[in-house]
């Protein structure tokens, strides 16, 4: 025998399961596009139009720009990181709600590879989303969304889709009812994403504030994916990176752990 009996035989990346996962993924929320993408660039919009009617008007700048170029870009990427939880914290919840939680662990992938599966999804549904969000802004009279230093915009939103896949994939684990899944986005993505400088410059808050904001790790992520259209930021960008990219192997970890371990899923 060339393996002892229950021991894997796939050497290597299986990469025709990991595809099928990922195809799997998106063609799951692309289905229901109008729901999953455009409805969140329609909403987006919204807040868009709401927020420069009522703080916008005669003249009122931001960081040297118009106030609505100034919350465009925070706009896009809020809608990304919402997003991209929404979508990563849904597979493994339902499979463990109606029984089909099997058909993700039973094909031969490994712990590395249904999580890319699932995460790449998840990024994959936020750049949609955010691409909608800044077409729809593009074509809008009175904003504009140029693009500034492209790689920055990359970088932090696919730093931000990360952070948010890897919670929604944890929150997935943990929850045992979409109830518990309302409760994280209600509580702790929500929240953490509107008191992030959004809608207004963190340097205009008071000193306790500006701290609490700068332990904020979607601060980091709306200020560097501003940075990229505007060319300017309230926060350092390189550091904000690189503090995202750390954060990101901390939840991968944890993620893997979890999945591992077989905790509430297995167990």
């Amino acid at each position: 025998m060339r393996s002892e009996p229950g021991k894997p035989t796939l050497q290597g990346v299986n990469w025709g399961g990991l595809s099928t996962l990922y195809i799997k993924e998106v063609r799951r929320f692309f289905k229901v596009q109008m729901q999953t993408v455009w409805a969140p660039a329609i909403t987006t919009l919204l807040y868009l139009i709401i927020f420069t009617v009522a703080l916008g008007r005669e003249g009122k700048t931001v960081l040297g720009v118009p106030f609505a170029d100034f919350i465009a870009p925070g706009l896009i990427v809020m809608a990304m990181l919402q997003n991209s939880f929404a979508n990563s914290s849904f597979s493994l919840l339902v499979g463990k709600m109606q029984g089909t939680i099997v058909d993700y662990l039973m094909p031969p992938l490994s712990v590395g590879e249904l999580i890319t599966g699932l995460v790449g999804a998840a990024v994959t549904r936020a750049f949609l989303v955010g691409s909608a969000v800044w077409l729809i802004m593009a074509i809008w009279p009175g904003v504009h969304v140029g693009v500034a230093h492209p790689l920055s915009i990359l970088w932090f939103g696919l730093m931000g889709a990360l952070m948010l896949a890897f919670l929604g994939l944890m929150t997935s684990i943990w929850a045992e009812k979409f109830d518990h899944a309302a409760a994280v986005t209600n509580f702790v993505v929500a929240p953490l994403s509107l008191l992030s400088g959004t809608f207004y410059s963190v340097d205009a808050l008071s000193p306790a504030f500006r701290t609490i904001s700068h332990a904020n790790p979607f601060f980091y992520v709306i200020s560097g994916f501003r940075h990229g259209f505007l060319g300017e930021a309230d926060s350092p960008i390189y550091a904000g990176g690189i503090g995202l990219l750390l954060l990101n192997i901390l939840l991968f970890a944890v993620c893997y752990s979890l999945l591992k371990s077989g905790w509430k899923i297995k167990n």
